[in-house]
């Protein structure tokens, strides 16, 4: 089980309700005027990795009265089209009221660690890893990104505040890669941080002064195979090598059998469908 920050999930939870409950369900109000006890249970229409069920728990038996949750998985675990996954049972007005945020919650935290599972498969008897990006649904990265190592995937930086990137247009602005890699250190060095240094490249020429400047990792980005297998040997186990740009499921083995340390995907959480999981309450 990965460590969860309850704050944090709170705070999403809380901006789920705020947008979908608002004022109160009116249309449960309005059938169950009293309390009554059902069971609900959640079904799998289709193949994927669950994921999200320890949140649903920690939702469930912190922020939400008269409803418990039963889950027959754990996270990561590879689930079939016809699966029961977990049981709620509770006042029928709590359940129908948070039916869609737990749903939302679950499908897609599913459908990004399905996603990412693909990747990671793909690459598997290679040292590559799957990274995650900043592509994520606004509000929701830290649930993003969970699902991501649920997945088997690995984070990236979570946001601009915890590691140095710097892009072509950071490159362009400051002059060149040499000006731009000396101010991240120099702000370092004034901080007194040890925040590490990326810096994309295009070309090999911009990959030897990257080098030579002294960085943790190069990110390389749109190259062809023949140029990464032309860079891996190049830098040497100097720097860690990471690819972006141009990644899918039936490119990402080649890439990933050059030699590369990581290999950054967008697609698993800006491009990732939902997994089809349903609620029914059966009694």
């Amino acid at each position: 089980m990965i460590n969860l920050d309850i704050n944090k999930i709170k705070e999403i939870f809380e901006l789920a309700v705020k947008e979908d409950i608002n004022g109160g369900d009116i249309t449960t109000s309005a059938i169950f005027k009293d309390y009554k006890i059902v069971r609900a249970d959640l079904l799998c229409k289709e193949n994927g990795i669950i994921a999200g069920l320890d949140v649903i728990k920690l939702i469930t038996e912190n922020f939400l009265k008269d409803i418990e949750f039963f889950s027959f998985y754990n996270d990561g675990y590879e689930i079939q089209a016809g699966d029961f996954i977990g049981t709620f049972t509770g006042d029928v007005r709590e359940i129908l009221k948070y039916e869609r945020i737990l749903l939302n919650f679950i499908q897609r935290m599913s459908g990004v660690a399905t996603l990412t599972n693909k990747f990671v498969n793909q690459i598997k008897g290679t040292k590559a890893k799957i990274l995650d990006t900043r592509k994520t649904i606004p509000g929701w990265r830290y649930l993003d990104k969970l699902a991501v190592k649920i997945g088997g995937g690995e984070n990236h930086r979570f946001g601009l505040y915890d590691m140095f990137l710097i892009k072509d247009n950071h490159i362009f602005a400051a002059g060149g890669i040499k000006q731009a890699i000396n101010l991240c250190k120099e702000y370092n060095s004034t901080h007194k941080m040890n925040f590490k240094i990326e810096v994309e490249v295009k070309n090999l020429l911009e990959l030897k002064e990257a080098i030579e400047c002294g960085v943790d990792r190069v990110m390389l980005d749109n190259f062809s195979i023949d140029s990464i297998k032309d860079a891996v040997k190049m830098i040497d186990g100097k720097v860690e090598v990471e690819v972006s740009g141009g990644v899918n499921l039936e490119t990402i083995k080649e890439i990933a059998e050059c030699g590369v340390d990581y290999i950054s995907v967008g697609a698993i959480t800006h491009s990732a469908k939902a997994l089809d999981i349903s609620l029914e309450i059966i009694e």
